[in-house]
């Protein structure tokens, strides 16, 4: 460490919290969405649309961009949030709806199996993840 990083300028909670919260509502969009029959591919350009941004812009604001407070009150307009939403440190839910239903079926398909079908979900599931 350098003696230098001692006096960076730390990342502001609220920067933090717009983001994650920001993440959150994206994530909502995309489920409801995708529960409606719609594609993943072009859910983000989508959502960029409905806050009236571009997707460049969406996509900086998920990587680094910090939101201020213009923008952060223009997203919560437009996702129906009250001012000051995107602010507010929240708790994490539970799992989503998507992540229960996934995870009911995978516990259904464990317990369907015998033991060299445990191993194959298994194997099945260590190849996805590593690509």
């Amino acid at each position: 460490m350098r003696a230098t990083d001692f006096f960076a300028v730390p990342v502001s909670n609220i920067t933090l919290e717009r983001r994650r919260n920001a993440l959150n509502l994206f994530q909502t969009f995309a489920e409801t969405a995708m529960a409606g029959g719609a594609p993943p591919k072009g859910l983000e350009q989508a959502f960029a649309a409905k806050l009236e941004i571009s997707p460049s812009m969406w996509s900086q604001i998920k990587s680094a961009r910090p939101i201020g407070d213009k923008l952060a009150r223009q997203i919560e307009q437009h996702c129906g949030k009250p001012a000051g939403w995107l602010d507010e440190e929240r708790e994490p839910v539970g799992l989503t709806p998507a992540e229960q239903q996934f995870l009911a079926l995978a516990l259904k398909a464990w317990r369907a199996t015998n033991s060299d079908g445990r191993k194959q979900l298994r194997q099945l599931l260590k190849d996805r993840i590593t690509g």
